[in-house]
């Protein structure tokens, strides 16, 4: 650190507090060789009692809690911010998380440079999962934009603002892979498939981490989360077991893991869940056969919240102390919020229960993982409270924010092209509880963003038409409730327009942790009002807000337009109003499968076909279909429209033969017939027909963007090698055999594109 910039803290903290951290001996153990950090770690575990090292494994939510903080985590507040600074004095805290910005991060720091012994810089963590101030759209809506630099580039300026506020650290990204829609969890990854997940994972590590090393005061540290198989859970519900086996482990729910660790992330977060018995905080073969052992992973793994106390619920711990010991042993280096590694730690290594090595060794990846954030160099790097002013909500965060906003948004249907509507000369009727008002914009967990600094539909629509007079507001009924009047209101609102834009779906507390649902419908009272409005008789667009893929029915199904708009964050209302109008078409596809009825979750593609698969759209008798639904999706992963007409035809596989050694490649043309440009996601799935592990009907291998003018082809080219054919193996290693493979270029998961097949042939 620079005379220069000490000068400038001095400023802030007081030469007293500047004083202290030159002088302290943490900063002159790292700072005395910094080309073996190693044996500079080293040396100061060697100076911590076992109670020290004991609090460099304990993080608690912040008592001067941030934004949503508590509600989000209810329970997690200290008694006092005065009581949290005593513990870091103490030693007894490493740091804590979801907290009020710089000025609190300031006085916990100083509290911690000052007042301890050894003087070692907490952490500060948070929950910055699509956002900081500037909200994006949540992960499952960006997901749909099938664009990694997208997601690379608002995790970049999440971490530029969220660093402004003192953060090191985001718990995120979410990398579960979710197939079954009931979890309200789905709304915080990249949905059900698992190139998809793994391409988006990479690139919010990469995002968040920055390209400058993790020492820049722009930077935080990723948290791959959660380990493992969360988006598993039985039924859908939250925390529940999940037993898989472990092919399916190793092919999908591994694989964004390890794209996040190979992306640089240097933390993940254990799950909450058990896993064929064994909870993920406890479970040794998971955290370090797995981790440690098969990938090298040598960061940090934390507890999710109170994870390890849950032990004793799970009835894998008989008590806290057991707890302690059970997770610690099993390679869960910090416990969060729970304290019991302060409380019980101690008093395991005093009775030779945990060894002392195992202890070091936690601690070792803690102080390894402040090192490389560049805390012991200057702990208060991202401590500032004029950029904390200067580098949020900026223009060109906003503008950002619209365009992924703009770029998340699906278009399900648009018969007759009833989309774009026009800007002028047309009365439209805003109709629902999302029509209007600052509620409901920036989805689940955002703990500093707010609805109150979002702009909604109808501010947007209002500002894309020659006239606002001509735009009517009308809530029709409650999300989960009738309103008295309400549907009357409606009804005779949309009488007297020329055009509905019914705005309905689940509000953000349906969706995220504890939010499951049984069955993913638009809720009854809202339902009515868009059988009600549908029978005037006027053209409706209908405007989905949601965290999951939801089951349509009657006049929503049946809207001869259908936006899937998901919760857009800052920038909601005017960036669905440039998809409306036609400012931009929309360009972005179902990273979840919409099906025809709650009872098929879970669904999922790339499912296998079973030995009595049923004929697409046939219901014969004894073979794999329900009573109800055809065994597909009403609306597929890959699914979305343009305002052009896309066709796909003059597919190319050369000699339709890929050597063991070599590579085939795969052209097919698209053309836009319409009179709009378009951006189309072309799609590349693979079947291995035969196999000694039975194989998914479809699974994608590569996708790509690409732009068309109205009356341009584009002959898309993709490579395919051996690498793209493995699977798990009946060894439980990766394996591939010679033999025949379908293959696919598609607008989506079960259309048919242009098809073909070639043949895979031995070394």
């Amino acid at each position: 650190m620079t005379g220069q910039a000490y000068s400038r803290r001095a400023v802030m903290l007081g030469a007293a507090t500047t004083a202290a951290w030159l002088a302290n001996p943490a900063r002159a153990l790292m700072q005395a060789a910094p080309a073996s950090l190693p044996s500079a770690v080293e040396s100061l575990i060697a100076r911590m009692t076992v109670e020290e090292k004991a609090g460099q494994l304990t993080l608690n939510a912040a008592a001067w809690a941030g934004g949503a903080a508590t509600s989000l985590n209810p329970a997690g507040a200290a008694a006092s911010f005065d009581g949290q600074l005593a513990e870091v004095r103490a030693g007894r805290l490493t740091g804590v998380f979801n907290g009020n910005g710089a000025e609190m991060a300031r006085r916990m720091q100083t509290a911690a440079v000052r007042g301890s012994r050894l003087k070692i810089p907490l952490i500060f963590a948070a929950d910055v999962i699509h956002g900081f101030r500037t909200v994006f759209p949540m992960p499952i809506a960006e997901a749909g934009s099938f664009d990694p630099e997208l997601a690379r580039r608002t995790a970049r300026v999440a971490a530029v603002e969220a660093a402004a506020a003192g953060i090191d650290w985001t718990f995120a990204p979410m990398v579960d892979i979710g197939r079954d829609q009931r979890w309200g969890r789905v709304v915080e990854g990249a949905g059900e498939d698992v190139l998809l997940g793994r391409v988006m994972a990479a690139a919010r590590v990469r995002g968040f981490q920055g390209t400058r090393g993790l020492k820049a005061d722009d930077a935080v540290m990723a948290c791959a989360k959660h380990f493992a198989a969360y988006g598993a859970a039985e039924a859908g519900l939250d925390y529940n077991t999940v037993d898989v086996s472990e092919r399916t482990l190793r092919e999908v729910y591994f694989p964004p893991f390890q794209a996040a660790f190979d992306a640089g992330a240097l933390s993940t977060m254990a799950s909450f869940n058990e896993l064929s018995g064994i909870p993920a905080t406890a479970n040794r073969w998971l955290l370090d056969t797995v981790l440690r052992g098969e990938w090298r992973f040598d960061g940090l793994v934390v507890s999710d919240y109170t994870g390890d106390e849950e032990l004793i619920a799970h009835g894998f711990a008989a008590d806290a102390r057991e707890a302690t010991k059970l997770a610690f042993l099993a390679g869960c280096d910090m416990s969060m919020q729970s304290s019991f590694y302060i409380r019980h730690l101690p008093d395991l290594v005093t009775k030779g229960e945990v060894p002392v090595a195992r202890l070091d060794q936690a601690v070792r990846r803690v102080l390894a993982v402040k090192a490389a954030l560049g805390l012991f160099d200057d702990p208060f790097r991202r401590i500032d409270p004029r950029r904390e002013k200067t580098r949020v909500r900026t223009p060109a965060n906003l503008r950002l924010a619209r365009e992924a906003g703009r770029r998340s948004i699906v278009m399900l249907k648009n018969d007759g092209a009833l989309l774009p509507l026009p800007r002028s000369g047309k009365r439209i009727a805003l109709i629902g509880p999302f029509a209007s008002g600052q509620q409901d914009l920036v989805g689940p967990w955002n703990v500093y963003g707010t609805d109150a600094e979002a702009v909604d539909l109808a501010t947007g629509v209002r500002a894309a038409v020659a006239d606002a007079s001509l735009v009517t507001t009308v809530a029709g009924s409650a999300v989960e409730a009738p309103l008295a009047g309400g549907i009357d209101a409606a009804v005779a609102a949309a009488r007297a327009a020329d055009i509905v834009v019914l705005a309905i779906g689940e509000h953000a507390r349906m969706s995220g942790e504890a939010q499951s649902r049984t069955a993913i419908v638009i809720p009854a009272p809202q339902q009515a009002l868009a059988e009600a409005v549908a029978a005037v008789g006027k053209p409706v667009v209908v405007v989905l807000r949601h965290g999951r893929a939801l089951a349509l029915s009657g006049a929503v199904l049946n809207a001869p337009a259908i936006l899937a708009t998901w919760f857009l964050g800052s920038e909601a209302g005017p960036a669905t109003a440039d998809i409306l109008f036609g400012v931009e078409g929309p360009s972005a596809r179902l990273p979840v499968s919409f099906p025809h009825e709650s009872g098929q979750q879970p669904y999922h593609y790339d499912h296998k076909p079973t030995g009595r698969p049923a004929p697409a759209g046939q219901h014969p008798e004894y073979k794999a279909h329900y009573r109800e639904a055809p065994n597909a999706a009403r609306f597929p992963f890959g699914h979305g429209l343009t305002y052009g007409d896309i066709a796909y035809s003059a597919l190319d596989l050369g000699t339709a033969t890929l050597a063991w050694d070599g590579a085939l490649t795969v052209r097919a043309t698209v053309t836009n017939r319409g009179r709009a440009a378009a951006v189309e996601v072309v799609q590349l799935y693979v079947r291995d027909v035969a196999a000694s592990i039975t194989r998914p009907v479809r699974q994608l291998k590569a996708f790509k963007r690409v732009a068309l003018a109205p009356g341009e082809s584009e002959q898309v080219t993709f490579t395919l090698r051996r690498a793209d054919l493995l699977f798990v193996g009946q060894d439980l290693k990766p394996t591939v055999e010679p033999g025949r493979f379908d293959r696919w270029v598609a607008p989506s998961a079960e259309a048919d594109g242009v098809r073909g097949a070639f043949t895979l042939t031995a070394a």
